[in-house]
């Protein structure tokens, strides 16, 4: 039987469903959304985790210039007593998902183009329909004859939706809902690359202007990254509802739950065995367990274990900011590298791009989807947060390696050598990325220590990386435990002080004084590290353990 076709990079509802696609069901999001009720929704969630194919879902069931009927046939909406509502209301839809720009004369090209598309949809329904001497009339079409002639302003596009949403509820005798996707693509662009300034009020006038008093709005839903709290956007807006990955509301409905992941799988001959967990799952949005939705499509069409996600943007962000957090906020990502999860105090309120603090740099990597939070305290703001899975660690392997400013390959040659016991050269090696590293680590307590570590995360899906915990009679620095039986183990100790001769050795008698290496079968590699500021000596040994 020939498998249906993916939905990898399309976002298009109506395509899906036509072309007959594989589709998880997410359209009971709809009957949730119309019995929670608000007025103002703002849902955030990491980027290709399924919002704009939501939105787009939402806007083709309510759509009332559309007929939707046979492309939601067979979903779970149509057995519910809200499938009488489909293609009873105006919508108006506005994605603001591709407004990346690198100056403001560019995004605002951009914004009035994905607005003309909206305006010019509905000035076609309205043709010869209505008096042209309509206020709501006049307005729209002075507007949309500037972006024909691309003379239209920031200012001209402040009440661009204020007057379309006036002229759909004059047309229809019906207020519209409004759906705005990734709403805060163009503010965040604005911060990136330097242009806030420029941009003024620009956008706290518009969004106040959409959504504030607006008497032609009946509900909003609004998806984003994160939540835009300085502009003022929502200051003065009581009936705002935002619902963030700690909230259990809309919680299945973005990504793939284990149950619909591991059905996927399986009707593309694939299993959802542990490997594929490690790999792709480890999310908790409000309680329920998450994969990842890109990277399990992609893993489905390939057949190949690929770190998808993390590779479908640049990341600076994430890195530039790691690089330059304060102290507070590096013992807390140590704590994460040492033990695999930190408690942290977080703020999910408000972008790091407009406060650059250690409690939004901690949301920025909730949010963004680089760390998930399994345990909150609700009163206090603390949570404990951890790195999802595999291919995000692969991720944080590379953030690693950006503050040491080293590259993937010299780490993979490094641990070649070490492999092979070629000492001399991974002893090279390692000093040099050791004096490559002194702008970040020089201040931190344990430095060695945490940037070996940082360097292990590569060994990921190789060995179980540990720190810290009890083997034998006391505590190891670093433990590697293969994963492959005939691969070698790792023991490794380190030591720090001026006669590093002397200190190499004690580190390497500690760790067979109190057999660090108890519960290992196999070879053992037991290594000795001592530092003295930029210099660094090496004493190994092996054990063989039955």
């Amino acid at each position: 039987m020939k498998k249906k076709s993916l939905t990898i990079g399309i976002d298009d509802f109506r395509r899906v469903r036509e072309d007959d696609r594989y589709y998880v069901d997410k359209s009971l999001m709809i009957r949730d959304f119309m019995e929670q009720d608000d007025q103002v929704t703002l849902i955030t969630r990491p980027r290709r985790f399924g919002k704009t194919l939501n939105m787009m879902m939402i806007r083709e069931f309510f759509d009332i210039t559309k007929d939707s009927r046979a492309i939601f046939e067979g979903l779970a909406i149509m057995d519910t007593e809200y499938a009488a509502q489909i293609n009873t209301r105006p919508v108006v839809f506005l994605t603001m998902k591709d407004c990346d720009a690198d100056t403001a004369e560019s995004l605002c090209r951009m914004l009035a183009e994905n607005i003309f598309k909206e305006y010019l949809r509905y000035t076609t329904l309205f043709e010869n329909k209505v008096d042209p001497q309509n206020l709501y009339y006049v307005k729209i079409y002075m507007l949309l004859n500037k972006m024909l002639k691309e003379t239209v302003t920031l200012d001209d596009l402040v009440y661009s939706m204020y007057y379309l949403m006036m002229a759909v509820t004059t047309f229809y005798g019906k207020k519209p809902l409004l759906l705005i996707d990734e709403y805060d693509a163009p503010i965040l662009s604005a911060y990136e690359h330097g242009y806030r300034k420029k941009m003024g009020s620009f956008f706290s006038t518009f969004y106040g202007v959409t959504f504030k008093g607006n008497e032609y709005l009946d509900c909003a839903l609004l998806t984003g990254i994160q939540r835009i709290a300085k502009e003022s956007i929502f200051s003065r807006l009581n009936n705002l509802r935002v619902y963030t990955v700690l909230n259990e509301r809309y919680s299945e409905y973005f990504g793939l739950t284990g149950e619909e992941t591991e059905q996927l799988l399986t009707d593309y001959d694939l299993e959802l065995n542990d490997e594929v967990k490690r790999q792709y799952n480890g999310y908790l949005f409000g309680g329920t367990e998450i994969y990842n939705p890109w990277s399990v499509l992609n893993y489905a069409e390939s057949g190949s274990l690929q770190p998808y996600w993390i590779n479908t943007s640049t990341n600076a962000l994430i890195r530039e900011s790691i690089a330059g957090a304060d102290a507070f906020f590096r013992k807390s990502y140590e704590r994460l590298l040492k033990f695999g999860e930190s408690s942290v105090y977080i703020n999910l309120e408000t972008a790091f791009a407009e406060l650059k603090d250690e409690h939004t740099l901690w949301g920025l990597l909730v949010n963004a989807g680089y760390l998930t939070v399994t345990e909150s305290d609700a009163i206090r703001s603390e949570v404990t947060v951890k790195i999802p899975n595999g291919e995000v660690r692969s991720e944080f392997i590379r953030i690693v390696s950006h503050l040491g400013h080293m590259g993937d390959s010299s780490l993979t040659k490094m641990f070649e050598c070490l492999f092979a016991r070629k000492m001399d050269e991974f002893l090279e090696l390692y000093q040099h990325m050791v004096l490559e590293s002194a702008s970040y680590y020089d201040a931190k307590e344990n430095a060695y220590h945490m940037l070996f570590l940082g360097m292990c995360l590569s060994l990921t899906g190789l060995y179980k990386v540990t720190s810290n915990l009890e083997n034998g009679d006391g505590r190891s620095d670093i433990k590697l435990e293969s994963l492959t039986a005939g691969r070698v183990h790792m023991i490794i100790e380190f030591k720090q002080g001026e006669d590093i001769a002397k200190l190499k050795k004690e580190a390497l008698q500690q760790i067979l004084d109190n057999q660090y290496y108890a519960g290992l079968q196999g070879e053992v590699l037991c290594l000795g590290v001592a530092h003295n500021k930029k210099k660094c000596e090496i004493a190994y040994c092996s054990v063989q353990r039955k």
